[in-house]
């Protein structure tokens, strides 16, 4: 009789283990498939577009650049700020749009700025705690003779930037300018690149990198974002 209490004993218990194992072993890599959903979602390259005077998101290069960085994994926004016709838009409008987005970004981020966008963002660039991957500055104003709405992006933001903090806030800078831009002169680009450390891009006869000037895509920075995001 015992002898059959000590056989019973044995088979449950290799009955139990037989369960519990599996679950443990479900469990861990539960656990697993977790932390990498978690870690992807986290180290997700989230960009943002930022648009110019009179902007918005579906103009120019942005969905094309959109599309092309989604395919590869990115998150990418296009925020529409506020930016009426004739009147000066408000920078404080615009911190308050990129205000929804703040969650998105972090130490892995890339802005992408075109024209007066890139005055916003030496703004954000100026109030973040910690350094992005990468801004890319497109045609951007810094104040430099002659600037077409000279009057109204300085009404936007004056062009006295705290430069040592901002070459702090990107581990990467781009400096796109042309030669033929109506709206605002090569030496902004020039100045611009030279503030922050960095060669300038030069493309010549690109206009102000806008639907006008046939910048529908742009092959250009496209590669310069992927050889940052290949890093």
């Amino acid at each position: 009789m015992a002898g059959n209490d000590e056989c019973l004993f044995k088979n449950m218990s290799s009955i139990g283990y037989s369960v519990v194992l599996p679950f443990t072993v479900f469990i861990a890599r539960l656990y697993t498939i977790l932390k990498l959903f978690w870690y992807n979602w986290k180290m997700q390259t989230n960009v943002f577009i930022f648009h110019g005077t009179e902007g918005y998101p579906e103009e120019n290069w942005f969905p094309w650049l959109k599309e092309r960085l989604e395919t590869k994994g990115c998150k990418v926004f296009v925020p529409q700020f506020p930016s009426p016709p004739v009147v000066p838009s408000k920078i404080s409008e615009w911190f308050l749009v990129l205000k929804n987005y703040e969650e998105y970004i972090n130490e892995d981020t890339i802005i992408v700025a075109h024209s007066l966008g890139g005055k916003f963002a030496l703004r954000v660039l100026e109030k973040l705690k910690y350094p992005v991957k990468a801004v890319f500055f497109v045609a951007t104003p810094v104040g430099i003779q002659p600037i077409l709405n000279n009057e109204r992006d300085n009404a936007f933001t004056n062009n006295d930037f705290d430069w040592a903090n901002i070459k702090n806030k990107a581990k990467n800078f781009f400096v796109f300018h042309s030669d033929n831009d109506p709206y605002v002169s090569l030496g902004n680009g020039e100045e611009l690149a030279k503030k922050l450390g960095v060669n300038l891009t030069f493309i010549p006869n690109a206009g102000h990198f806008n639907a006008v000037a046939g910048y529908l895509s742009f092959p250009q920075l496209l590669e310069k974002v992927e050889a940052i995001l290949a890093n």
